[in-house]
């Protein structure tokens, strides 16, 4: 598929390609948000935009009660990825997303297990990205952090933290 891509743009004249390309732009919002991306890289704003969204989740500021949903930051981190934002601003958002459940967790009980388990996927995914990015040194306090403030809370899998603790680098 991707070579007959190729050979389809390398056969168009510049401007039916250049068309096709505003066209792309103009209908798909995944196109449209890459170019914006990559045209006004306001990588900052992005950060604070998807922390204040993560930090929603568990301290509404408009409704009373916290939804607790992973999936927020699980679709910033994948959006993020896509664009290919600076990979500190990714583990950032990956450990500002455990750090802001566990000072939920830390004010309220949780009785899930799900959320958990939630955050131990995200608490591993972390690791592992600032890991293969090499930027363990970095990053090791505050993967150090999360998995004792896991042991202070007495999270129902903090021996999985720890696994993942003592594997971490």
């Amino acid at each position: 598929m991707k070579r007959q891509l190729k050979k389809y743009v390398a056969s168009l004249p510049k401007e039916a390609l250049e068309e096709q390309l505003i066209s792309l732009y103009e209908k798909f919002g995944d196109v449209k948000a890459y170019y914006d991306f990559v045209f006004n890289p306001k990588e900052d704003k992005l950060e604070q935009e998807a922390k204040l969204k993560i930090a929603n989740e568990y301290f509404p500021v408009k409704s009373k009660r916290a939804k607790l949903r992973r999936s927020v930051a699980q679709k910033y981190i994948k959006h993020f990825l896509s664009l290919g934002v600076d990979p500190f601003i990714i583990a950032d958002i990956m450990l500002y997303n455990i750090e802001i459940a566990q000072q939920y967790s830390a004010e309220r009980a949780i009785r899930y297990s799900s959320f958990y388990k939630s955050m131990y996927n995200s608490y591993k995914q972390a690791a592992e990205y600032v890991t293969a990015n090499g930027m363990a040194a970095e990053y090791k306090s505050r993967i150090a952090a999360i998995f004792k403030e896991t042991l202070r809370q007495r999270w129902e899998n903090r021996y999985d933290f720890e696994q993942v603790y003592d594997n971490f680098e």
